[in-house]
């Protein structure tokens, strides 16, 4: 009997155990439970049923953690809404896809023609390669090399940027920016060999690109608060919205995101919390500018805002920094001793979304961005996530927080 007693005791140790690992929102299972699920939603460009299905889902968790939580509704001015693409060559049939934005009359293109190598390129394709340089936005340089190619006056350019994975790279975009005189048709750097043959034998190649516009488009903001009436605020922020699936290059931030929520009630007692899950990223930060202006607190009075980047968590970083305000300095140098990347301070470390809080005139602010092999392409999966990366990164994220609420 006293046997029986002792083994029901320890199984039930051992289950409480396993249970209280399972409800640690540090933990690697919950985490990754929380990328996986990301994932499920699939494509989460913005306007997409998978974005949208990811937000809801965030607002949903939000709100089992104990805040309060609501919709920030917000438009975009345009979007395009690409069907699909295809480039046959050589008897093959690949995979492209435009780079944004697409000419708006038509949205829709089909031809079939030679590669012109130099020179006028009246009814043809004109190709650019460029170098990849580890950014993630388009730039005044990409939009030259672009704009040579346009002077040739082709029906359509071949753009193929060198990324280290041979697949589709895309940029990031703002909504400002011109649509292309024609399109721009992106196309994997490992086919550039057929490219290449098909530019020397003459032979024509087909190009199909499905798509349209849309106008004024609808997307939201989820935030969640819990208000203490402390009169100092936390800022935590992730971005939602991405190219393609992009479960390395969003999962991990929203992973880590919805950990600190789910710790808020417990720790970070000496502060009031903000929490805000934007939409709009990929295509010019269209939610965290709203958000900006209608909903964050006063710099004045946010005693740190935490920003959970792109590819926090990834296999193969190729790039990966830790960013902060000078203010914070000290504090994220102290907690994020133990994870890797470049240190970047004041101005240098206004990247991705935290551009538009330093702009703002925010001086207490941290967080990471990376891109590894996968990013900004299409084969960004749940395999590409090191699962033994996200507790590390979300405890330096949780302490610094703490951290800030004493000083």
């Amino acid at each position: 009997m006293k046997s029986v007693t002792l083994f029901a005791l320890v199984a039930s140790m051992v289950l409480a155990s396993n249970a209280a690992r399972a409800a640690d929102p540090l933990s690697t299972e919950q985490m990754m439970a929380d990328i996986q699920r990301y994932e499920s939603f699939g494509l989460h460009r913005y306007g997409s049923g998978g974005a949208k299905a990811a937000l809801d889902w965030i607002g949903s968790e939000l709100g089992k953690a104990g805040l309060k939580t609501s919709s920030q509704p917000f438009t975009m001015r345009r979007q395009y809404n690409f069907g699909g693409g295809s480039l046959d060559v050589g008897g093959k049939r690949l995979t492209v896809l435009p780079q944004w934005w697409m000419p708006e009359h038509p949205a829709q293109f089909s031809l079939s023609a030679a590669i012109a190598p130099s020179g006028d390129a009246s009814g043809r394709f004109a190709r650019v390669n460029l170098p990849f340089d580890r950014g993630a936005y388009l730039n005044d340089s990409h939009r030259a090399k672009l704009e040579e190619a346009f002077a040739r006056h082709p029906a359509a350019v071949l753009l193929v940027i060198d990324h280290p994975s041979g697949e589709i790279f895309t940029y990031n975009v703002e909504q400002r920016s011109k649509s292309w005189p024609v399109p721009v048709i992106l196309v994997a750097p490992k086919y550039r060999p057929l490219l290449d043959a098909a530019e020397r034998s003459g032979e024509k190649i087909a190009v199909e690109i499905s798509g349209r516009y849309t106008q004024d488009v609808e997307s939201y903001n989820v935030v969640a608060r819990l208000d203490r009436n402390k009169d100092k605020w936390l800022v935590i922020s992730t971005p939602v919205t991405s190219w393609f699936t992009s479960t390395c290059e969003r999962g991990p931030g929203i992973a880590g995101f919805l950990a600190m929520a789910r710790l808020a009630a417990e720790r970070f007692t000496e502060a009031d919390l903000i929490f805000v899950a934007t939409a709009g990223h990929e295509i010019g930060h269209g939610g965290m500018g709203y958000f900006m202006t209608r909903g964050a607190p006063p710099p004045r009075d946010t005693i740190a805002w935490a920003h959970f980047g792109s590819s926090l968590a990834c296999r193969d970083t190729l790039v990966k920094a830790i960013n902060s305000s000078e203010s914070l300095a000290p504090l994220v140098t102290k907690n994020f001793a133990g994870i890797e990347g470049t240190r970047l301070t004041g101005e240098k470390a206004a990247v991705g979304e935290l551009r538009e809080v330093n702009a703002a005139g925010y001086t207490a602010f941290f967080g990471m961005a990376a891109a590894h092999k996968y990013f900004h392409t299409p084969l960004d999966s749940a395999a590409t996530v090191d699962p033994a990366l996200l507790s590390p990164m979300a405890k330096a994220f949780a302490d610094t927080l703490s951290d800030a609420t004493k000083r």
